[in-house]
């Protein structure tokens, strides 16, 4: 089986979905000559051209609502945002719009549309550029909002995504896009809303999704060397949410700790340890634990930047907690 990068499944799914189905555009800044600011469109302007692969001004806010008109009137585009940092000038047209406007028009309208781009902390970019959003999308009833881990889910999620025929928000990360993974040449999708188990183990339940999964299936590593199995759930997607994985776990292993890079308050993870404790509290032996960012903006200097984010240490100290062998 091949072995691509992450950057190269997300070019291969849009790839694929554009020759499959002539409605799929890609429209955002510098994705045409350029190839994108990562590089995740290398090639597409020259095989669709000018018109599926459009150059946008700098405007968020425009170019995201020049999308919701054309997933309106039966098109289906992929917006790219250079980062969802960026995204926050176009969170109106996403709140107010994307994702209100199939329901206001009592299914007469479909919003076949998907908004991607490089969410979470990278390296060296200090409080502005280095912020894990997802939660503040996950919030809003009529979005959905996928987070895959590995090239192969990247791949399969994003083509499930561009035939949603509602607006998906579509999360990577910087540091994601070199990441590299085996991904069969045949079409495959995998469809939102469904789980996997990236580890089988029977002690405790480690649940993430997104790029705090190579730190969190590093700690399962760990805890398996002093005698701990660990079982991993990838959530792949936040919404919709596949909450009976997770409880399956959980009643098996008694023990949770949920691992994400986001802000501890009003979180995915949040809302997840709450929906467990509801559903599965009678199989708990501890409280559910959580493994998030810092509450700060994130620091430039590089050792408060790693050390305000989830990592190994934090994630084994947080699973033997729940396991009584924190002393």
């Amino acid at each position: 089986m091949p072995v691509i990068t992450f950057r190269e499944a997300l070019r291969q799914a849009m790839d694929e979905e554009m020759a499959r189905d002539d409605r799929v555009f890609l429209l955002g800044e510098e994705v045409a000559q350029y190839n994108g600011a990562y590089k995740v469109t290398q090639g597409l302007w020259e095989k669709y051209g000018d018109k599926r692969v459009v150059d946008t001004p700098i405007t968020e806010e425009g170019f995201t609502g020049l999308g919701v008109g054309a997933a309106m009137v039966g098109l289906r585009p992929i917006v790219e945002w250079m980062t969802l940092n960026f995204a926050l000038m176009a969170y109106d047209q996403v709140v107010s719009n994307a994702a209100k406007t199939r329901y206001m028009s009592g299914g007469q309208f479909k919003l076949p549309m998907v908004m991607r781009g490089p969410n979470g902390p990278a390296e060296y970019l200090a409080a502005q550029h280095s912020q894990a959003l997802q939660s503040i999308f996950a919030h809003i009833p009529g979005l959905k909002v996928v987070s895959p881990s590995t090239p192969y889910d990247a791949k399969g999620l994003l083509k499930t995504s561009i035939r949603d025929d509602n607006p998906v928000i579509f999360l990577e990360g910087e540091l994601m896009y070199a990441w590299k993974g085996e991904v069969p040449e045949e079409e495959y999708l995998i469809p939102l809303g469904k789980a996997d188990v990236k580890r089988e183990g029977s002690d405790v339940s480690l649940v993430s999704y997104g790029k705090p999964m190579r730190v969190t299936l590093e700690a399962a590593e760990k805890l398996e060397k002093e005698g701990i199995n660990a079982e991993v759930i990838d959530l792949r997607s936040i919404k919709p949410l596949d909450e009976e994985a997770v409880y399956a776990s959980v009643r098996k292993t008694h023990c949770c700790v949920i691992v994400e890079e986001s802000w501890p308050f009003a979180s995915v993870g949040s809302h997840l340890g709450w929906l467990i404790s509801r559903n599965a509290f009678d199989y708990l032996d501890a409280p559910v634990e959580m493994v998030a960012s810092e509450e700060v903006p994130m620091p430039y200097n590089h050792k408060l930047e790693l050390a305000v984010q989830p990592q190994v240490p934090k994630i084994v100290a947080a699973a033997k907690k729940v396991l009584y062998l924190d002393n």
